[in-house]
């Protein structure tokens, strides 16, 4: 198929193995197509997320294309026995480069997420860094259920193309794969706290962190209470998941190869 990307498959999650460059291609190619396409980030967190919830895993499993973000990945795919990922993929550093190819194609952006008044300032300041972009509309991703439909409504009257939502995982994807169709939006991406990132409202570790692969640290230090269980105890039980899954899959390997 054109645009095919090798991948590497973590948890009965294929993850493609690609240069930014390549994945950026792939998700030109993929909205190009008449169906909707849904674009995921999975760190540890939310790969450990799919061992305990099939519904979610079924989720991730059938995105159009799933990218690598963070340590915890890199460190999985080493386990796997495959060779590691060329690039971190991660949203933050991505979906920048999402919103400067809608200029380029002249697709509307949407940004559904994070609380009241976030997205409005993330807008401007997306703006203010890509001359051109259409902001399609923002909203926050904290409404009632009775607000539902008027919120998908605004998303498909506004012609929006590329639908962003920040809403963590596992909510924003699910949101995406319940919604995204009646959204008319072709190209659907759940990016985390960028909408936070891109508002002020949290700092980004500094570079030296980032090129580290120790950003993690530094997102504990601002929010230990929140996140410490997931970087101390969800990622280390994550990557003995990955080993007892390997491990398995070798063993039943083992009576067919002796053949």
């Amino acid at each position: 198929m054109k645009h095919r990307l090798p991948t590497i498959t973590i948890l009965d999650i294929p993850i493609v193995r690609a240069t930014e460059a390549e994945a950026m291609a792939k998700i030109r190619y993929l909205a190009e197509q008449s169906e909707p396409t849904m674009v995921i980030y999975v760190n540890a967190h939310t790969l450990e997320l799919t061992t305990r919830d099939p519904e979610y895993r079924k989720i991730v499993q059938e995105a159009a294309i799933v990218m690598n973000d963070g340590i915890g990945v890199s460190m999985a795919a080493k386990i796997v026995g495959k060779e590691t990922f060329p690039a971190n993929l991660n949203g933050t550093d991505l979906t920048p480069l999402i919103l400067k190819m809608a200029v380029e194609q002249g697709w509307r952006v949407y940004l559904l997420g994070a609380v009241p008044g976030v997205a409005e300032k993330a807008a401007a300041k997306f703006v203010e860094r890509n001359p051109g972009l259409v902001i399609s509309g923002t909203h926050s991703g904290f409404f009632e259920e009775g607000e539902l439909s008027r919120v998908i409504d605004q998303i498909r009257e506004t012609r929006t193309d590329v639908l962003i939502v920040g809403m963590g995982n596992p909510v924003q994807e699910r949101w995406l794969a319940r919604h995204q169709v009646q959204t008319g939006a072709k190209l659907g991406v759940g990016v985390g706290a960028f909408l936070d990132f891109s508002a002020g409202v949290f700092p980004r570790a500094p570079m030296w962190m980032q090129q580290m692969k120790i950003e993690w640290l530094y997102r504990m230090s601002r929010e230990p209470t929140r996140l410490w269980k997931r970087y101390l105890v969800e990622a280390p039980v994550f990557l003995a998941h990955v080993a007892l899954d390997v491990w398995r899959k070798k063993r039943r390997a083992k009576p067919a190869s002796a053949k």
